[in-house]
């Protein structure tokens, strides 16, 4: 029996915290921050999908399980929209950019094919889910790796937006079978299934890595403390960062694109549970919540 996934029902004060939350690190800083562009909508649409998805459940402890994924992934949705209003109160305007990412949920990822394609029902819900794994993939290594990151607190990342990195990062692991899960129970059987598996990582990798350096370009370029000074998004400043430990390696994202791959591939196999679940117990804002 799998343990129980629940929402903590939590929340962040944010009028202490600056923008630049990584002291003297612009790039590290709104590279982290793509999260808050992406994350609202893209976890509306998880929700979304998967309440399209729950009549083709038949096993009652996966739909326990996908029911506490859809409550983790409202509030996460939630919280970093509240994010997203604080970055406006300081100035920092997303709308323009945000308008896109929901294009792209809402419109070409929604609840009927785009363009009128004639694709069945049954079928585009199953590519949807197995996007929905895909993504999940990443975010699952993402989360494992923000509770890793002691370079953050090197540097002395702002403690709230910690918390709320490595509140979301603990249940991204802690959930990081279940949307895996739902895809193998309700995308068929065989090779169409691992096919259509396939196909959602090969649009799911490029996208993600689009949008990431889009957004972080956009994020730059729309930073009031940053108006006139040259400073831009370049791979260069990235990749300073990521020698500091303050952001996630490409090569440890991509590594886990063949991870995936794999015919015999489970997420469970994915990060450190048991420091996720540790890490869930001492948060302040989980504490808080319980």
């Amino acid at each position: 029996m799998s343990a129980r996934i629940a929402p903590r029902r939590v929340s962040f004060d944010w009028s202490r915290t600056p923008l630049h939350w990584i002291p003297g690190e612009p790039t590290a800083t709104h590279v982290i921050n793509v999260l808050h562009l992406l994350l609202p909508a893209g976890e509306r649409w998880f929700v979304q999908v998967f309440k399209q998805g729950l009549p083709l459940v038949e096993d009652p402890e996966l739909l326990a399980q996908v029911k506490g994924f859809m409550g983790q992934e409202a509030t996460h949705s939630v919280q970093h929209t509240h994010v997203l209003d604080h970055l406006g109160a300081q100035r920092l305007e997303t709308a323009e950019f945000t308008r896109h990412v929901d294009f792209l949920f809402e419109r070409l990822l929604g609840e009927r094919p785009p363009l009128g394609a004639p694709i069945p029902e049954r079928e585009w819900l199953r590519f949807r889910l197995a996007v929905v794994a895909a993504i999940e993939q990443f975010t699952a290594v993402l989360g494992d790796w923000f509770l890793a990151a002691d370079g953050l607190d090197r540097a002395h990342a702002d403690e709230v937006m910690l918390d709320l990195l490595r509140w979301h990062g603990a249940e991204e692991v802690e959930h990081r079978s279940v949307a895996f899960d739902m895809y193998q129970h309700c995308g068929g059987t065989g090779t169409p299934r691992y096919a259509r598996r396939v196909a959602g990582m090969a649009v799911t990798a490029p996208v993600m890595l689009y949008l990431w350096v889009w957004g972080t370009a956009y994020l730059m370029r729309h930073d009031p403390q940053l108006t006139g000074s040259r400073l831009r998004y370049s791979y260069a400043e990235h990749n300073r960062a990521v020698h500091k430990g303050l952001l996630p390696a490409w090569r440890e994202l991509g590594a886990a694109i063949p991870r995936y791959l794999r015919r015999s591939y489970h997420p469970s196999q994915e990060g450190s549970l048991s420091r996720a679940l540790e890490y869930l117990r001492r948060s302040q804002a989980s504490r808080a919540a319980s």
